[in-house]
């Protein structure tokens, strides 16, 4: 190919590679209103320990949800998760369930993945049976991603005090 169209091709070549990374570059990420958000996640958790409502408890997290508690990483599904966190819920009135200190919430800064920090202070009232009283201390992260536009909790990791 003859030199003088080389030079002509190779701007037009720039330009376009230019023009693509520009369209490309990502929006602003609204770290403040996902922080919001994921915190608004935290309360509906909350909420739904007090209630004893396991439907609220799992309408944010990811059917690729990964559990680290008590020495152990797992996978559960959506439905073993409703199976074992129902009864659980259904069978406990809380009659304090609270934050302990403000949740600590993050959201990275490309605004795709998030997490919430939170401690609480739980007591409450085993229902039927001899009603025995339950009361502890846990701590734990929320992973969060973002998908499909809205925020989707994809694991846990927990303690107990």
């Amino acid at each position: 190919m003859e030199s003088y169209l080389l030079k002509p091709m190779a701007i037009s070549v720039l330009a376009c590679v230019a023009a693509a990374l520009i369209s490309c570059a990502a929006a602003p990420v609204d770290t403040a209103g996902d922080r919001a958000r994921l915190l608004a996640l935290h309360e509906q958790a909350m909420d739904a320990h007090r209630k004893g409502d396991v439907e609220l408890l799992l309408q944010a997290e990811a059917e690729d949800f990964v559990l680290a508690s008590r020495g152990e990483i797992s996978r559960p599904s959506l439905e073993q998760r409703r199976q074992f966190l129902g009864p659980y819920l259904r069978g406990v009135r809380f009659a304090e369930y609270i934050d302990v200190v403000a949740p600590v919430v993050h959201v990275s800064a490309d605004g795709t993945a998030g997490w919430v920090i939170a401690q609480v202070r739980a007591r409450g009232t085993e229902v039927g049976g001899a009603g025995r009283s339950l009361q502890f201390e846990s701590a734990w992260i929320e992973l969060y991603e973002k998908r499909g536009g809205g925020w989707r909790r994809v694991g846990n990791i927990s303690n107990f005090k």
